[in-house]
């Protein structure tokens, strides 16, 4: 047979490698993807609850890093088990159903027993595709390259819980990403590197030429200190920056509004963190907690990259979308210019659980009437995802000296 490869581009997934194989005598062919571009910087948990017919054709980019579960079944297919793939969920399952099936004839003869139960596992697999009854489906990549499309986009899907964790040290081992380690001396030496740009050597995540990142330290006023990173590829002309908080979370969780009535509100300075999530209720639009990443930049700026980050999504304005979906999204990408060019007026909601996230006041430090900044104690599942339940900082001195 033949086999052929491309390197190519999809917007929402950097670059990515697809290999078609096909048999001129037997009429059988296979494609396989691979993620030409770099592990992203947290893991991704993708959790559906599968309801309908039409939740089965939702596409799913699988990659061989991403481990597929469905609880119901006590079922899961294994990271590295299969090649990556680009398909829907009712794909994963007609491929695990033919993956089990493969081997069925020789485990009759051998054992009847195992293949029988085998057998009955195939038909409760064979019957979640009927969606008699509603379950529940989990990809989980530590690469953070998998995607579960949301047919809503860009509102909320409550059917898609999206979740962006750090990776174990043993997930990074297995992606074969080496530890960093942290230098004891570093937080002594942080005066001395508040008026300094640290750079370090990387590669560029576009183009994989070497390239450097710069970094510093930035009080910002009437907030905190963080941290900017930003990257230059000379090659290819990339350009990313990225923000980390300088400091600890927070006691409270934030809740920044502001009511946006003139153009000059653009111009704003706003902070993201990772942990924040941005809401439009006017446009019926919410971004979930880990999008776009931490951004220091201007309200128009952050409003231009949803923009990009809808139109750029080939799922709902590709070859993949329909027309009454295509035509919902061009109407939102509308609402948005206009109120990113002053011509109409709307509610900006930030909420930040850990309590990094800012919003500049103009009327610093006299009250701004238009922003409105509300304090609030985190839920319990807040402070899960947080990492904070299971974090003990007090208290464990006298039991380590006891055990001594």
């Amino acid at each position: 047979g033949v086999t052929r490869l491309l390197l190519t581009r999809i917007p929402f997934f950097k670059e990515i490698i697809v290999s078609s194989f096909s048999c001129a005598s037997c009429s059988w062919s296979n494609t396989e993807i691979q993620s030409a571009g770099r592990i992203q910087e947290q893991g991704v948990c993708y959790t559906l609850a599968v309801t309908s017919r039409q939740d089965m054709n939702r596409e799913v980019v699988k990659t061989d890093s991403a481990s597929a579960r469905i609880p119901e079944l006590d079922f899961e297919i294994p990271a590295f088990s299969q090649k990556g793939v680009l398909t829907t969920i009712e794909g994963i399952i007609d491929r695990a159903v033919a993956g089990l099936e493969q081997d069925q004839p020789a485990r009759r003869a051998v054992d009847k027993e195992v293949a029988r139960k085998i057998d009955e596992f195939i038909g409760k697999l064979r019957q979640l595709k009927e969606v008699n009854s509603p379950f529940t489906f989990i990809l989980d990549d530590p690469s953070g390259n998998s995607f579960v499309e949301n047919p809503h986009a860009p509102q909320r899907d409550e059917a898609l819980v999206v979740t962006h964790y750090r990776r174990s040290p043993q997930q990074a081992v297995v992606l074969g990403l080496e530890g960093e380690e942290v230098d004891a001396k570093l937080p002594d030496a942080a005066e001395d590197l508040r008026d300094e740009v640290l750079q370090f050597n990387t590669n560029c995540p576009e183009c994989n030429a070497p390239a450097s990142t710069n970094m510093k330290l930035v009080q910002i006023p009437h907030f905190k200190e963080v941290i900017i990173m930003a990257t230059n590829c000379d090659s290819c002309g990339h350009r990313t920056n990225e923000v980390k908080s300088g400091g600890a979370i927070e006691p409270q969780g934030t809740r920044i509004t502001l009511r946006i009535t003139d153009p000059s509100d653009m111009t704003r300075d706003i902070l993201k963190s990772e942990t924040c999530s941005v809401e439009i209720p006017e446009l019926e639009f919410e971004l979930g907690m880990g999008a776009l990443g931490g951004k220091f930049t201007t309200l128009e700026g952050l409003l231009k990259d949803i923009r990009e980050l809808v139109e750029k999504n080939p799922f709902t304005l590709g070859d993949s979308s329909t027309p009454s979906r295509t035509g919902k999204l061009q109407e939102f990408i509308g609402k948005l210019q206009d109120i990113i060019e002053g011509k109409a007026q709307a509610h900006f909601i930030m909420d930040d659980p850990a309590g990094n996230s800012y919003l500049q006041n103009v009327y610093a430090p006299e009250e701004d009437p238009e922003l409105n900044v509300q304090r609030y104690e985190r839920t319990f599942e807040q402070n899960e995802e947080l990492g904070l339940n299971d974090m003990k900082t007090e208290g464990y001195e006298p039991e380590v000296a006891s055990g001594r």
